[in-house]
């Protein structure tokens, strides 16, 4: 079994299409995508065409509930314009997808945790905005009740995998399209990769354990950041040229 697992494209569509490519010449053919696809100042519509092309299983993010549910006054600026971009079928579609899934009865998919689609699983932040790996206990209360042996998450755009003491994986594949971000829950802090390369993950089970392998596969990400720049969010636009926010 062996399959690739992307997450939080946030309306780049120039980075999902190299990553497809990719994976592509990976000869990998499934596809799960952990959700977060359209909420960015760039191309949804353009974006979301191509994922409701793809056949992958999906789940939706935080940021695809927002776009579909929230009141257009109570959303983000990064809400509103994909939410502005994206037709009435598109928006259906989203709102349709589930929480969370199983994956060939072998892998849990939800998008960041089995609790909440807005709260972190493997990382924790700290009242100076510190970011680090969360205790395994942590880890491990959240993914109780889970029998698959394989987890996947997504949420923090961090490309991270913890095997859990009784032998479960959990995987996040990090970001296609938004290497870095300012986040404000539980605290104010900035997550940032350092690379405005395109993250993914490819996964197979050998000998009857699960193994990960992280792509970072580089695109025209200077184009995506004037898109961003234009459309007022330079905090995008510098976290998309350089993989931090400044």
């Amino acid at each position: 079994m062996r399959f690739a697992a992307i997450a939080d494209v946030h309306g780049n569509y120039l980075a999902l299409d190299a990553v497809l490519a990719d994976i592509r010449a990976q000869g990998i053919a499934d596809i799960v995508n952990l959700g977060d696809m359209v909420s960015g100042p760039l191309d949804a519509r353009r974006t979301l065409d191509i994922m409701m092309a793809m056949n992958a299983t999906c789940v939706r993010g935080n940021h695809d509930r927002y776009v579909t549910e929230f009141k257009i006054e109570d959303m983000a600026p990064s809400d509103r314009i994909a939410h502005d971009q994206l037709g009435a079928a598109q928006l259906d579609w989203l709102r349709a997808l589930p929480f969370e899934t199983i994956y060939r009865d072998q892998a849990y998919l939800c998008h960041a945790s089995p609790q909440d689609d807005n709260t972190y699983w493997l990382e924790s932040v700290t009242p100076d905005g510190a970011i680090h790996l969360s205790a395994i206990e942590t880890i491990e209360a959240r993914a109780r009740g889970i029998t698959q042996s394989l987890i996947l998450c997504a949420h923090t755009h961090t490309p991270r995998a913890v095997r859990l003491r009784d032998g479960r994986m959990i995987v996040n594949p990090g970001s296609v399209g938004c290497p870095g971000y300012r986040g404000v829950t539980p605290y104010a802090h900035l997550m940032q990769t350092g690379t405005p390369d395109a993250s993914y993950a490819i996964i197979e089970r050998r000998d009857h354990r699960w193994q990960v392998t992280f792509r970072q596969v580089p695109y025209d990400h200077n184009a995506m950041a004037e898109l961003a720049r234009a459309n007022g969010q330079p905090d995008w636009a510098s976290a998309l040229a350089t993989g931090w926010v400044r």
